[in-house]
């Protein structure tokens, strides 16, 4: 029986009128031909209609929130149930530093920690190689052994507080997260008992944010699925991957890649943890994703709800799930830094809430709002503290938690959803064509996608056609700036001289055994975390992982377009 809302004699009728209103009414402003068109390159009417959605089946399409195809929330009852997590991005210099930042965040508020590591910790090197000296602390915190990741959550109620590592490449996830498990079991917490995410994501090593010396794609997707398999056998409250689509996004690419990209390699990752002997609901339950919430109000949601419906489509038909929570689309949304700007930086505060207020209409389980100031720095107590206000002030004060996807139902949003899907669709049959997500890195496919979608946006910017409020319109010549900048510890020296410490005192011979099993687990194709995590605590550094790694599976250089 069909469910459709409007029959076809309504509809027709409807665009009769439709066509009338916009002769009549309309018609100046169809003179102006001014291009009107979402972020990603939608046209966008200047009306919406039930003829826009001909053929809608509320019961197919849209359903109800808990429910496949769960567009309307993966939760029955969202945000009246259970608020999203406040998940606020933190971490500069030493961990001693970063330790305090957690505290203090925990203390005015925030439900969840979100850590994020300085630029050598997340590429693979040490605080005393002279090739990094200059990044040592920038970006996030310096962590170089397991003691250090002591320090980071000395004080901490790990075992109570969720705890997400943005851990982006694998090598340093494998090394991260490792770390971070042994430090738990030292002070007697069980992995079960742990609840978190770790980014873990092979295309931020291979396709984005790229360093010197990266691994092989193929390679580098392999210790990142050892960390799937090792989570699923022994932390199942852990999420051990969160699919980087915000890192994506931040590099250039379009919404419709963004979403297309993440489910791309949760099917790859999929694939492999079958081949692996995993039954498919052991470890799909616990995948989750990282999106980006951008400027185009609409578009990001229309985005997250397609995520949704075409996830549990492809986990339900190509991999037969049958665990409800296999079928779920969980993500945390970040709010775009690409789209904060050093100029005029207060004006972040605004973009930033309407970020986090699409995020929030789309129905994201976590979030984490940009400080104003992350264009110009690290952000700043009172910078951070705003941004976690924001959130606040969304959930108590706005009645947006009140009723569940408010917005479900709109004509505009329904077709901008479904034009949304079919885009999100046929990226993934290109991928598929092209032998999957690994070999369309391996080829260069990823790169040069995203090198003109970003090449498109930049220049879009540059010849004012995208409005940048005080970068390309309303500026402020010879702009005093506002804010007072964060001033970064002194890092270098205080993680060397630990290093120093640390190698002088751990066992020689117990480094070089735990080094020489990394290689041979390396050479066999054993599972690496299920060796390391106890082989961190002979106070090997990362760097030394590194290279381990490296030595086995050499280096890749990324293909330039």
């Amino acid at each position: 029986m069909k469910t459709e809302i409007f029959d076809k004699k309504r509809l027709k009728e409807i665009k009769t009128k439709t066509a009338e209103w916009e002769e009549n009414s309309y018609s100046c402003q169809k003179k102006l031909k001014k291009k009107y068109e979402t972020l990603s390159g939608f046209d966008v009417k200047p009306l919406y209609t039930p003829d826009d959605l001909a053929g809608f089946d509320y019961l197919r399409d849209l359903g109800f929130p808990g429910e496949a195809p769960f567009i309307r929330g993966v939760h029955p009852t969202m945000y009246r149930g259970r608020t999203w997590t406040h998940r606020q991005l933190a971490g500069f210099g030493p961990p001693e530093e970063t330790n305090k930042r957690y505290k203090f965040l925990l203390q005015q508020g925030a439900s969840g920690i979100n850590g994020v590591f300085d630029y050598p910790t997340l590429r693979g090197y040490s605080s005393d190689d002279p090739d990094v000296y200059a990044d040592v602390g920038r970006g996030g915190v310096a962590i170089d052994t397991v003691d250090d990741m002591r320090i980071l959550f000395d004080g901490i109620p790990i075992d109570q507080v969720s705890v997400s590592l943005v851990t982006c490449q694998p090598i340093c996830n494998i090394s991260m997260q490792s770390m971070y498990f042994a430090n738990a079991l030292d002070r007697g917490i069980a992995l079960d008992r742990l609840a978190g995410t770790s980014q873990n994501d092979f295309l931020m090593e291979t396709a984005t944010t790229i360093a010197p010396g990266v691994l092989p794609p193929q390679a580098s997707f392999k210790v990142s699925c050892d960390a799937i398999e090792f989570c699923t056998k022994n932390a199942p409250r852990w999420n051990p991957i969160s699919f980087a689509g915000y890192n994506y996004r931040e590099a250039g690419c379009t919404a419709p890649q963004e979403v297309a990209l993440v489910i791309a390699h949760a099917i790859a990752c999929s694939e492999e943890m079958l081949k692996r002997g995993l039954k498919i609901d052991s470890f799909a339950n616990r995948l989750s994703f990282f999106l980006s919430a951008h400027n185009d109000f609409f578009e990001e949601i229309a985005k997250y709800r397609a995520a949704r419906r075409i996830y549990c489509s492809i986990m339900k038909k190509r991999f037969n799930a049958r665990d409800p929570r296999s079928l779920m689309f969980r993500f945390h949304v970040q709010t775009a830094g690409v789209a904060l700007t050093a100029q005029q930086p207060l004006n972040n505060v605004a973009r930033a809430a309407y970020h986090a207020l699409a995020a929030v209409l789309g129905g994201a389980q976590s979030v984490h709002v940009d400080a104003y100031d992350e264009a110009l720095c690290t952000p700043t107590e009172l910078s951070s503290v705003t941004a976690l206000r924001t959130q606040q002030i969304l959930q108590n004060e706005t009645g947006v938690i009140n009723t569940i996807d408010p917005l479900g139902g709109s004509y505009f949003l329904e077709s901008l959803t479904n034009r949304m899907e079919t885009e999100i669709c046929g990226i993934l049959d290109e991928i598929d064509r092209l032998g999957g997500l690994v070999k369309a890195v391996e080829n260069g496919w990823i790169h040069k996608e995203i090198a003109e979608a970003a090449y498109k946006y930049q220049w879009a910017i540059e010849n004012g056609e995208m409005p940048i409020v005080g970068v390309n319109c309303f500026k402020i010549e010879d702009e005093v700036l506002p804010i007072e900048l964060f001033s970064s510890p002194e890092t270098l020296k205080v993680q060397k001289k630990k290093l120093q410490i640390i190698k002088k005192k751990r066992n020689a011979a117990e480094v070089a055994r735990s080094l020489d099993a990394i290689s041979r687990c390396c050479e066999k194709n054993g599972n690496l975390m299920e060796l390391m995590v106890g082989a961190v605590k002979s106070h090997l550094t990362e760097g030394e992982i590194s290279q381990a790694l490296k030595r086995v599976y050499g280096i890749w250089d990324p293909p330039l377009f």
